[in-house]
């Protein structure tokens, strides 16, 4: 008991949004993203494909990373690839690389859909970091039930209840008859009932 306590304090609350199958006759796919108010994973585990002063500022901030050298170790193995897409949630790579990306490891992590964002000089990587962790994606192909990961079982409701405003939407704004074409909306936790919102 007291380790299920422990872990339900890292659960995802997921939003649930049924889709009218009238308006996927006409949209095969939808595939978008949002950067959300507040941050609905903070325990996502973002990679730093750098250069030397990318991997020496991700080593300062004991953030994982890895320069071109550890790259052409995996010599564009297919199962080291897909076992470091798996490790991570995410990519982030310096400009200098992320060219060299396709040529150091193959369609690997584009096809576990987890190409690196692009990290510039310019910007800061901790802010780059929490921008990666606070986007979510709304993928659906010839589906009708769409869902996205909007907060955690340890977010206050206030901060819940923005992003689930902010997610909700947005992707309504895209549909053509807006809330029409929207069947049902449901809230839940990974170990929770399921809430329904709409």
């Amino acid at each position: 008991m007291q380790y299920l306590r422990a872990m339900s304090s890292t659960l995802n609350r997921a939003m649930f949004i049924g889709i009218n199958s009238e308006i996927m006759c006409k949209i095969r796919i939808i595939f978008l993203s949002l950067r959300l108010k507040h941050i609905p994973k903070p325990k996502m585990r973002v990679c730093i494909l750098g250069d030397q002063q990318h991997c020496d500022e991700a080593n300062a901030n004991n953030v994982p990373c890895m320069d071109a050298e550890a790259l052409k170790k995996l010599n564009k193995n297919k199962k080291l690839v897909k076992k470091l897409a798996k490790k991570y949630d995410a990519f982030l790579a310096s400009e200098a690389l992320i060219k060299q990306i396709p040529r150091l490891l193959g369609p690997g992590l584009n096809k576990a859909g987890k190409f690196p964002v692009l990290l510039s000089h310019q910007e800061s990587m901790s802010n780059k970091i929490d921008e990666v962790k606070g986007t979510i994606k709304f993928q659906m192909k010839k589906v009708l039930c769409l869902c996205v990961a909007v907060g955690h079982v340890d977010m206050p409701s206030e901060e819940l209840a923005q992003n689930v405003h902010m997610a909700v939407n947005f992707l309504v704004s895209l549909l053509k008859k807006h809330w029409q074409n929207v069947r049902s909306l449901h809230v839940k936790s990974s170990m929770g009932p399921p809430q329904r919102l709409y």
